[in-house]
């Protein structure tokens, strides 16, 4: 995971190649462990190029988007954060089984994509994914320093969780976020901005790969 999480980058661009055999089989079944644990419904739609077809997609860059994950929950308290935390966790397991994939907000068509969203749900947003026409390249980070808060010095586990944490894809790359350290418990907060909640659950599923959930608990 450590390693997926070193080497993913987003991609906008896919070949034709088709997600299918043991690769579609394993990812169908991290979707269906990840909506059993969270009660979310994210829904894998693959071979469907209609979501990504039109005007807000060619804005935003992307091609040949065929597959991809609706991030779909009841709407709640805490919803877009738990998205965050799961769709991060499928983006890193797609990495895993050599797939590509880019979290969009807003340039793809909801009125297209084939995602069923029940009564009293709603659509955060999606994750393309892929075979991707190139590895994607890396984005800058702030210093850690900037986004974190220690009592003395930092422990080893805190300092693993954090370079895993910088790694974490945010919107529009703003990094808005701070995770502070007291008596072994960690508490993460968002300083705002667009998906500032989606971002800190995407955040908070890095630092916990990172770090290792046995050395701390979340605040």
């Amino acid at each position: 995971l450590a390693e997926a999480i070193e080497q993913r980058h987003s991609v906008r661009s896919y070949t034709e190649q088709r997600i299918e055999g043991e690769v579609l089989a394993e990812l169908r079944k991290e979707v269906a462990a990840c909506n059993e644990e969270s009660g979310l419904n994210i829904q894998l739609i693959v071979d469907e190029p209609e979501a990504f077809s039109g005007f807000k997609a060619h804005y935003g860059k992307f091609s040949n988007v065929r597959n991809y994950l609706g991030l779909i929950g009841k709407k709640e308290d805490g919803l877009d954060e738990k998205i965050g935390y799961y769709g991060e966790r499928l983006v890193l397991k797609a990495q895993q089984l050599g797939l590509n994939t880019c979290w969009v907000a807003l340039t793809y068509s909801k009125r297209k994509s084939k995602c069923v969203v029940e009564k009293g749900e709603k659509m955060v947003c999606v994750i393309a994914l892929g075979y991707g026409a190139t590895q994607g390249v890396a984005h800058k980070s702030k210093p850690v320093s900037s986004l974190c808060r220690t009592d003395g010095d930092m422990p080893a586990w805190f300092a693993a969780g954090m370079n895993a944490a910088i790694l974490a894809p945010t919107a529009i790359n703003q990094q808005k976020f701070r995770l502070t350290l007291e008596d072994n418990k960690v508490h993460a907060e968002s300083m705002g901005g667009p998906y500032a909640s989606v971002d800190l659950g995407i955040v908070k599923y890095h630092f916990e790969v990172g770090a290792g959930l046995e050395n701390f608990e979340w605040a």
